[in-house]
């Protein structure tokens, strides 16, 4: 989900000052400066904040709440970053939350079946929810699931409550008997909404 409310300004600063900065720096002095996406897995701990790996790309479910948040145009953000000139542009972010669920397929991460059909996602598509394919494939006009992460359903609100209520009555319309979700998605970020 995002934003996540863990997230707060002052834990930025410290994930920026203790983790990204010093990775940028060693980079570019290494005659190697990175330019592109740079995605941080972090663990927030009692601690502080923990870098658990980086990827050099967006990930799946990551990127789309972020691009269903996104009132800027992505392009520009990533030519500038490849042009060098981030610092001169400025990201435009809808004030909703956005929520990821990922419907994979039964008996993922272990063996499941393929070419199962899925159905019903013809009326899901709007500006608060849209579904993105990640393992499907086309058969005439029969959608197939075609791996073991199938499908992400991104719903936006105005709380992470109401996103996670929006994607999961989005995931419910979807007929898809072979398919699961967790039930569980954003329940942290929910506590803490309830306890502020």
């Amino acid at each position: 989900y995002s934003p996540a409310p863990v997230m707060t300004d002052a834990l930025v600063s410290d994930v920026m000052k203790r983790i990204i900065e010093p990775t940028i720096s060693t980079l570019a002095k290494r005659g190697t400066p990175f330019k592109g996406v740079l995605y941080a897995g972090l663990m927030i701990t009692d601690e502080g904040p923990k870098l658990i790996e980086y990827n050099t790309r967006f990930g799946d479910p990551e990127c789309q709440v972020l691009l269903m948040r996104l009132e800027s145009d992505i392009l520009d953000i990533i030519v500038a970053s490849v042009e060098e000139h981030l610092d001169t542009i400025s990201a435009a972010w809808r004030d909703d939350v956005a929520l990821t669920v990922v419907m994979a397929a039964k008996g993922y991460p272990g063996s499941y079946a393929k070419g199962t059909e899925i159905r019903g996602l013809e009326s899901l598509g709007s500006d608060t929810v849209q579904v993105f394919h990640a393992g499907t494939r086309r058969d005439g006009d029969r959608l197939l699931a075609n791996g073991g992460r199938v499908l992400n359903v991104t719903a936006l609100g105005a709380t992470v409550g109401d996103a996670q209520k929006n994607a999961y009555d989005a995931v419910a319309k979807i007929d898809w008997t072979d398919g699961f979700s967790r039930s569980d998605i954003g329940w942290r970020a929910i506590e803490r909404e309830s306890n502020s």
